[in-house]
């Protein structure tokens, strides 16, 4: 259903070949919004273009790995040449690495460093600057239930959506009266590719928390247009984040590993 508040705006989504990022950028559509796709695997970019293409709004794609130091400049300069103004920003790049941190190669752990928390700040201090000039603007970033607790054998990748949250949420204080927000949300356990690329195999309590990235990607949208400045997606994702509060830290970090461990 098209929404008024979105209806021709333009929407920038990163990791939009796959997983939330392509139901991020299917509710957009069906919303009227027109899309910019950032990705690094263009034959999955061009499938979700033709697709999106079929709901009567503009899709462009940009190839291209935000991993890359210079990348968020680049991809803010190339939107800027092309005439595009950004008015809204999903921030879905990112990933996890699953296994003790001592063990993992630093090289890629560097990799998540860089995309989860550099990437995104870079990409969120360009186009609000952008937003606030223009005096509107939505910025979404993605956490993760893992932001709200330490969790051994994601030690770093946890660590990556704890400053996430704490940055969004300081930031959207900070956009007050200017018309643009930042919101938060943090999801659990998603169908995506995520523990295919982590490495994890799915446990009990995957299974059992498991929810669909259609089903997130709305809720998420939902949050972001009340300009909430966080929400945790799902009620039972909620209930632990909350819980979390009043468990003791070393106990909140042995209920982490024995809720992520693969037997």
């Amino acid at each position: 259903m098209t929404n008024p508040t979105l209806s021709g705006k333009t929407a920038l989504v990163t990791g939009a070949s796959s997983g939330l990022g392509v139901d991020f950028a299917r509710e957009l559509a069906g919303m009227g919004c027109n899309l910019v796709l950032v990705a690094r695997r263009e034959d999955l970019l061009k499938q979700v273009q033709a697709e999106l293409l079929q709901r009567d709004v503009k899709v462009s794609i940009v190839t291209l790995d935000l991993g890359a130091a210079e990348a968020p400049q680049a991809l803010h300069d190339l939107l800027k040449l092309q005439g595009l103004a950004v008015d809204v920003l999903i921030n879905n790049a990112g990933f996890g690495l699953f296994g003790r941190d001592l063990d993992l190669p630093w090289a890629k752990t560097r990799q998540m460093l860089q995309l989860n928390m550099l990437a995104l700040t870079e990409l969120t201090r360009l186009f609000a600057h952008d937003m606030v000039k223009r005096g509107s603007g939505y910025i979404m970033q993605i956490a993760s239930t893992g932001a709200y607790q330490p969790t051994p054998t994601y030690a770093a990748y946890a660590a990556t959506k704890a400053y996430v949250l704490s940055y969004g949420e300081a930031l959207n204080y900070e956009l007050r009266g200017t018309g643009v927000s930042c919101t938060v949300i943090s999801p659990g356990v998603t169908a995506t590719e995520f523990l295919a690329v982590s490495g994890q195999k799915p446990t009990w309590y995957h299974r059992l928390t498991l929810m669909s990235s259609a089903e997130v990607a709305r809720a998420g949208l939902r949050k972001m247009l009340a300009r909430r400045s966080s929400a945790v997606i799902g009620w039972m994702n909620w209930l632990a984040a909350f819980s979390i509060r009043f468990t003791p830290r070393p106990l909140a970090t042995t209920l982490g590993y024995e809720l992520m461990k693969n037997e």
